[in-house]
Protein backbone atom coordinates (compact mmCIF):
# COMPACT_ATOMS: atom_id res chain seq x y z
CA UNK A 1 0.00 0.00 0.00
CA UNK A 2 1.29 3.26 -1.15
CA UNK A 3 1.92 6.19 1.54
CA UNK A 4 0.46 9.24 1.92
CA UNK A 5 2.92 12.29 1.16
CA UNK A 6 1.41 15.71 2.76
CA UNK A 7 4.26 17.22 0.28
CA UNK A 8 2.50 15.76 -2.85
CA UNK A 9 -0.28 17.15 -2.80
CA UNK A 10 -0.54 20.08 -5.52
CA UNK A 11 -2.45 23.10 -5.84
CA UNK A 12 -2.76 24.74 -8.90
CA UNK A 13 -5.02 28.13 -10.17
CA UNK A 14 -8.17 26.03 -11.62
CA UNK A 15 -9.39 27.65 -15.20
CA UNK A 16 -13.08 27.58 -15.13
CA UNK A 17 -13.18 26.24 -18.54
CA UNK A 18 -11.43 23.06 -17.48
CA UNK A 19 -14.62 22.45 -14.79
CA UNK A 20 -17.21 20.18 -15.78
CA UNK A 21 -21.30 20.83 -14.63
CA UNK A 22 -21.10 18.11 -12.81
CA UNK A 23 -18.11 19.12 -10.73
CA UNK A 24 -19.21 22.83 -10.78
CA UNK A 25 -23.01 21.40 -8.80
CA UNK A 26 -20.53 19.37 -6.16
CA UNK A 27 -18.31 22.31 -5.11
CA UNK A 28 -21.58 24.56 -4.90
CA UNK A 29 -23.12 22.00 -3.10
CA UNK A 30 -20.55 20.89 -0.83
CA UNK A 31 -19.66 24.68 -0.22
CA UNK A 32 -23.03 25.46 0.71
CA UNK A 33 -23.12 22.48 3.19
CA UNK A 34 -20.27 23.11 4.67
CA UNK A 35 -21.77 26.80 5.00
CA UNK A 36 -24.51 25.59 6.92
CA UNK A 37 -22.84 23.19 9.48
CA UNK A 38 -20.52 25.79 10.19
CA UNK A 39 -23.03 28.38 10.55
CA UNK A 40 -25.18 26.12 12.79
CA UNK A 41 -22.20 25.19 14.71
CA UNK A 42 -21.07 28.28 15.36
CA UNK A 43 -24.48 29.53 16.56
CA UNK A 44 -24.82 26.48 18.95
CA UNK A 45 -21.70 27.74 20.50
CA UNK A 46 -23.12 31.46 21.25
CA UNK A 47 -25.58 29.21 23.56
CA UNK A 48 -28.25 30.66 20.95
CA UNK A 49 -30.94 28.17 19.03
CA UNK A 50 -30.84 28.21 15.13
CA UNK A 51 -34.66 27.35 15.29
CA UNK A 52 -35.47 30.59 16.77
CA UNK A 53 -33.22 32.90 14.59
CA UNK A 54 -35.09 31.27 11.81
CA UNK A 55 -38.58 31.81 12.98
CA UNK A 56 -40.96 33.23 10.40
CA UNK A 57 -41.85 36.53 11.82
CA UNK A 58 -45.33 37.38 12.42
CA UNK A 59 -45.91 40.13 10.76
CA UNK A 60 -44.44 40.71 7.17
CA UNK A 61 -42.21 44.17 7.70
CA UNK A 62 -39.26 42.18 7.03
CA UNK A 63 -40.39 42.02 3.19
CA UNK A 64 -40.30 45.70 2.66
CA UNK A 65 -36.68 45.48 3.65
CA UNK A 66 -35.78 42.71 2.19
CA UNK A 67 -37.22 44.00 -1.32
CA UNK A 68 -36.43 47.56 -0.61
CA UNK A 69 -32.55 46.33 -0.09
CA UNK A 70 -32.74 44.05 -3.08
CA UNK A 71 -34.18 47.00 -5.87
CA UNK A 72 -31.23 49.40 -4.34
CA UNK A 73 -28.43 46.32 -4.87
CA UNK A 74 -30.12 45.95 -8.42
CA UNK A 75 -29.93 49.51 -9.77
CA UNK A 76 -26.63 50.22 -8.62
CA UNK A 77 -25.51 46.67 -9.88
CA UNK A 78 -26.92 47.56 -13.56
CA UNK A 79 -25.37 51.00 -13.38
CA UNK A 80 -22.09 49.20 -12.50
CA UNK A 81 -22.08 47.00 -15.34
CA UNK A 82 -22.89 49.89 -17.47
CA UNK A 83 -20.29 52.09 -16.42
CA UNK A 84 -17.94 49.97 -15.32
CA UNK A 85 -15.20 48.26 -18.03
CA UNK A 86 -16.62 44.74 -18.24
CA UNK A 87 -13.42 43.32 -17.63
CA UNK A 88 -12.75 44.74 -14.02
CA UNK A 89 -16.06 43.44 -13.44
CA UNK A 90 -14.86 39.46 -14.47
CA UNK A 91 -15.59 36.78 -11.65
CA UNK A 92 -13.53 34.35 -14.20
CA UNK A 93 -16.55 33.46 -16.06
CA UNK A 94 -18.02 31.42 -12.94
CA UNK A 95 -21.12 32.82 -12.99
CA UNK A 96 -21.72 32.19 -16.71
CA UNK A 97 -20.85 28.17 -16.24
CA UNK A 98 -23.52 28.23 -13.33
CA UNK A 99 -26.30 30.17 -14.91
CA UNK A 100 -25.82 30.30 -18.35
CA UNK A 101 -27.14 27.06 -19.51
CA UNK A 102 -29.33 26.22 -16.31
CA UNK A 103 -33.34 26.06 -16.56
CA UNK A 104 -35.18 28.24 -14.14
CA UNK A 105 -36.40 25.61 -11.49
CA UNK A 106 -32.78 25.14 -10.54
CA UNK A 107 -31.78 28.53 -10.96
CA UNK A 108 -34.30 29.14 -8.07
CA UNK A 109 -33.27 26.06 -6.12
CA UNK A 110 -29.81 27.34 -6.14
CA UNK A 111 -30.00 30.80 -4.93
CA UNK A 112 -32.60 29.81 -2.10
CA UNK A 113 -29.96 27.31 -1.04
CA UNK A 114 -27.01 29.73 -1.12
CA UNK A 115 -29.69 32.55 0.70
CA UNK A 116 -30.27 30.35 3.60
CA UNK A 117 -26.98 29.40 3.71
CA UNK A 118 -24.75 32.49 3.54
CA UNK A 119 -27.18 34.46 5.60
CA UNK A 120 -27.23 31.74 8.33
CA UNK A 121 -23.91 31.54 8.78
CA UNK A 122 -22.71 35.25 8.07
CA UNK A 123 -25.66 37.67 9.78
CA UNK A 124 -26.99 34.95 11.86
CA UNK A 125 -23.60 33.93 13.24
CA UNK A 126 -20.56 35.72 12.34
CA UNK A 127 -22.42 38.73 12.72
CA UNK A 128 -23.82 37.97 16.08
CA UNK A 129 -20.12 37.90 17.04
CA UNK A 130 -18.10 40.57 15.29
CA UNK A 131 -20.43 43.00 13.80
CA UNK A 132 -21.75 44.04 10.70
CA UNK A 133 -18.38 45.66 9.51
CA UNK A 134 -16.05 42.49 10.28
CA UNK A 135 -18.58 40.46 8.94
CA UNK A 136 -18.78 42.23 5.60
CA UNK A 137 -14.83 41.96 4.92
CA UNK A 138 -14.88 38.15 5.60
CA UNK A 139 -17.58 37.91 3.13
CA UNK A 140 -16.17 40.03 0.53
CA UNK A 141 -12.66 37.63 1.20
CA UNK A 142 -14.73 34.37 0.77
CA UNK A 143 -15.87 35.68 -2.99
CA UNK A 144 -12.25 35.19 -3.71
CA UNK A 145 -13.27 35.12 -7.67
CA UNK A 146 -13.97 38.61 -7.31
CA UNK A 147 -10.58 39.66 -5.37
CA UNK A 148 -8.70 40.14 -8.65
CA UNK A 149 -10.41 43.53 -9.11
CA UNK A 150 -11.38 46.01 -6.19
CA UNK A 151 -14.94 47.38 -8.15
CA UNK A 152 -16.68 44.36 -6.99
CA UNK A 153 -15.09 43.19 -4.38
CA UNK A 154 -16.11 46.76 -2.57
CA UNK A 155 -19.48 45.96 -4.24
CA UNK A 156 -19.48 42.87 -2.66
CA UNK A 157 -18.37 44.23 1.10
CA UNK A 158 -21.04 47.45 0.68
CA UNK A 159 -23.78 44.16 -0.34
CA UNK A 160 -23.16 42.44 2.94
CA UNK A 161 -22.82 45.76 5.22
CA UNK A 162 -26.33 46.24 3.73
CA UNK A 163 -27.92 42.88 4.72
CA UNK A 164 -26.31 43.27 7.53
CA UNK A 165 -28.09 46.76 8.22
CA UNK A 166 -31.41 45.15 7.59
CA UNK A 167 -30.83 42.45 9.28
CA UNK A 168 -30.53 44.40 12.42
CA UNK A 169 -33.49 46.73 11.47
CA UNK A 170 -35.54 44.36 10.66
CA UNK A 171 -35.37 42.06 13.81
CA UNK A 172 -35.30 39.07 11.41
CA UNK A 173 -32.98 36.65 9.47
CA UNK A 174 -35.81 36.47 6.63
CA UNK A 175 -35.24 39.98 5.49
CA UNK A 176 -31.56 38.99 3.89
CA UNK A 177 -32.50 36.02 2.97
CA UNK A 178 -35.01 37.24 0.72
CA UNK A 179 -32.52 40.11 -0.52
CA UNK A 180 -30.05 37.63 -0.93
CA UNK A 181 -32.31 35.10 -2.75
CA UNK A 182 -33.99 38.44 -5.22
CA UNK A 183 -30.67 39.40 -5.80
CA UNK A 184 -29.36 36.04 -6.96
CA UNK A 185 -32.55 34.51 -8.80
CA UNK A 186 -32.38 37.81 -10.53
CA UNK A 187 -28.47 37.98 -11.89
CA UNK A 188 -28.82 34.26 -12.67
CA UNK A 189 -31.61 34.64 -14.45
CA UNK A 190 -30.27 37.52 -16.72
CA UNK A 191 -26.92 35.14 -17.56
CA UNK A 192 -29.59 32.73 -18.36
CA UNK A 193 -31.90 34.58 -20.53
CA UNK A 194 -29.35 37.08 -21.95
CA UNK A 195 -27.25 33.81 -23.17
CA UNK A 196 -30.05 32.15 -24.65
CA UNK A 197 -31.15 35.16 -26.80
Amino acid sequence: MKKFKLGEIKIKKADPQQLTDKLLLINLYITQGLTLFIGLIWILLQKRNPIHILNFPENAHFVFWGLGLAAVMLVVDFLLTHIVPEDSMDDGGINELLFGNRPLWHIIVIAAIVAVCEELLFRGAIQHSLGPYWTSILFAVIHVRYLRHWIPTGWVFLSSYGLGYIYIHSGSLWAPILCHFLIDLFSGMVIRYRRAS
